[in-house]
């Protein structure tokens, strides 16, 4: 706090009074506070100092006095008197029971407690010392309550812009603060001030019971459509001891209302570009609020407002006749007859494929034939041909019967894939019959009694048929005869008895063609196969007697001079032949009897070899000779 001083000369006849000089009687210099400031609810001490300015006459009787003013009065009321023998607080007053004085020669100090709004007034100090002089002072005590936060409502319908007054945008509370708190506006952080025609500020002050201040102020503002996107908030400013605080509100944003400048009509769906056969959207959208509703108009048909759900125009399906220049325009413009939005739209297409010549074409052999394909499209196209072809054009050339068929062009749009079609041509060549195969005679040999299948294909247009003249025989029959729409096929099963000759005769209305078959008949060879078993069975025979004298030891199987075979002792499943020759040479060789697949324990082998061929000699053991389990095939090698 600030003392302000206040004093006097000597013998001066002042005293200080809200630091103004005031002639007084006294010969006391007084000092006091002009104010003091405290929060409510605390202790607020008011002192009060002075002297006497006549050293030399020292009073010997000092009065003090404490009084403070009447509340909406100019009275005053003592609280407290005090000399050198009592000290007394005053009953029956507001400050009965709260007050507390404290003296000593320097002065005295008057202690208030518990502070309440009401105390906010004047408080004298009166000091009396009989001749030695007399002087009074006094201190405003100042009080302060801070208000509680700001409470901010904007209005919650929209403001147009088109109103000519200011319209009210948003009030502002503070509650029970002390003393009066004061409220400001802001506008993106900036202060509004009162301008005629542009801003109102009204405030309404009211003085509660309890003795606070409440504060509600409310904002006119005239609008423009940049206020959209601004922000408003007010700010409560209030005094405390020896300072003066703000506290500001939330910020709030407001709904303005204003007409539409302009629009935009774009297609929402499908993307990228439109077919025949598609679902369209068109969305209108312009920039006033609230949004308005849209009617929608193709350039063409100005008169003729199209059925839309709101700011969304449904076309569906649609066809080429849809393409054209759309237009919308909003329901609640007030003097903007051109704002509108347009776009074009086009909607693709791809006619059916047209095929020349179409459906089928019959051509001869050798003949040369061109086919197009073209489909009308509002996109560049691609025709391809299935079977043979190239781009647009299909071109036959030295047509054959393999020519005949379905050839297929398909067009497609390479920008919008989903366009596609298709047609086709039959080609039909037409000619005599042509046999299959290169042969136009085949000459067979076969034995005598055999049966022997004869096969004949012939191709053409019209379809030829197959007839067979066979002679040498009276024993054959057809046992296949089939045709589809490219070939005729037939089959007949002969039976040779002698040399045989077919023809097979194909013919159609274009011709005849033959293929000539001969069969030779051979004698049988029944004779040889007898022969050949005769040989083998005695081969068999042979080789058993052979084995048979060999186990008797009657026939050794080697040559003396030669080196025997060493083995160790055989068992029953080994076995060991050794043949001689007449050469210089010689293999012995252990053979082990077959018995499934294994291989004797004690098997031991014995090669002598000079790189000359081996033969091999083939046995059969007869099936009564008791040989155990050795019983198989016997393999003797001669070198």
């Amino acid at each position: 706090m600030k003392i302000m001083p206040c004093g006097q000369e000597a013998f001066s006849s002042l005293f200080c009074e809200h630091g103004r000089l005031t002639p007084v009687w006294a010969k006391v210099e007084l000092i006091m506070y002009e104010s003091v400031e405290v929060y409510l609810g605390d202790s607020a001490q008011i002192p009060c100092q002075y002297s006497f300015t006549d050293a030399s006459n020292e009073p010997s009787f000092v009065m003090i006095q404490w009084f403070v003013r009447a509340v909406g009065s100019n009275t005053r009321m003592r609280i407290f008197y005090g000399d050198q023998n009592e000290q007394m607080v005053d009953n029956n007053t507001d400050y009965s029971g709260r007050i507390e004085v404290t003296s000593d020669q320097q002065g005295t100090q008057l202690t208030i407690q518990d502070v309440q709004l009401s105390d906010e007034r004047e408080f004298f100090c009166q000091v009396n010392g009989l001749a030695a002089g007399y002087a009074e002072g006094k201190t405003h005590l100042r009080v302060f309550a801070p208000p509680e936060a700001p409470l901010i409502e904007g209005v919650t319908t929209g403001i147009s812009v088109t109103n000519e007054v200011p319209s009210k945008v948003a009030s502002c509370e503070v509650r029970n603060g002390f003393p009066k708190p004061n409220i400001t506006w802001y506008r993106n952080r900036m202060p509004l001030m009162s301008t005629p025609g542009h801003v109102n500020v009204l405030t309404l002050l009211t003085r509660e019971p309890s003795g606070f201040y409440s504060v509600q102020s409310t904002l006119e503002y005239k609008v423009i459509k940049e206020d959209k996107d601004a922000y408003f908030s007010c700010e409560v400013s209030f005094f405390v001891p020896t300072a003066i605080r703000e506290v500001e509100s939330n910020s709030i944003n407001i709904t303005v209302h204003y007409p539409t400048t302009m629009v935009e009509l774009w297609k929402e769906s499908p993307q990228g570009l439109v077919k025949e056969g598609d679902t369209v959207e068109l969305r209108c959208q312009g920039d006033g609020n609230p949004p308005p509703s849209f009617i929608f108009n193709r350039e063409q048909d100005m008169d003729v407002d199209l059925e839309s759900n709101g700011d969304v125009l449904t076309l569906s399906p649609v066809s080429r006749k849809h393409s054209g220049i759309y237009q919308c325009r909003p329901l609640d413009y007030t003097g903007y007859s051109e704002v509108k939005g347009e776009m074009q739209l086009t909607v693709h297409y791809l006619d059916p494929a047209v095929v020349v010549p179409k459906d089928s074409e019959v051509m001869l052999k050798g003949e040369e034939l061109t086919a197009t394909c073209n489909a009308l499209s509002s996109l560049k196209t691609s025709t391809v041909w299935y079977k043979v072809g190239k781009g647009n054009t299909l071109h036959l050339k030295d047509a054959t019967f393999e020519t005949t068929g379905e050839y297929i062009c398909e067009v497609t749009v390479p920008s919008l894939p989903a366009l596609h079609t298709s047609g086709s041509v039959h080609i039909i060549v037409q000619g005599g019959p042509q046999l299959v195969g290169v042969e136009q005679e085949v000459q067979l040999e076969e034995a005598a009694g055999r049966m022997v299948n004869l096969s004949c294909e012939a191709q053409g247009h019209p379809l030829p048929s197959i007839s067979w003249n066979i002679i040498g025989t009276q024993s054959w029959h057809e046992v296949v005869s089939k045709a589809n729409e490219h070939m005729t096929h037939s089959v007949v099963s002969v039976k040779v008895t002698s040399d045989i000759s077919a023809l097979c005769n194909a013919s159609n209305d274009m011709g005849t063609e033959v293929k000539a078959f001969s069969i030779k008949a051979t004698e049988g060879s029944g004779v040889i196969i007898v022969v050949i078993i005769l040989s083998l069975l005695l081969l068999a025979i042979l080789g058993s007697v052979l084995y048979f004298l060999h186990k008797k030891g009657k026939i050794p199987c080697g040559r003396s001079g030669k080196q025997e075979i060493t083995k160790e002792k055989t068992t029953k499943d080994d076995i060991v032949v050794e043949m001689k020759t007449n050469t210089k040479t010689e293999d012995a060789i252990l053979l082990k009897a077959v018995n499934g697949d294994k291989r004797g324990p004690n098997e031991q082998r014995y090669e002598k070899s000079t790189g000359n061929v081996i033969t091999v000699g083939l046995f059969f053991l007869p099936t009564g000779l008791n040989v155990n389990q050795n019983s198989g095939w016997v393999l003797c090698a001669f070198g």
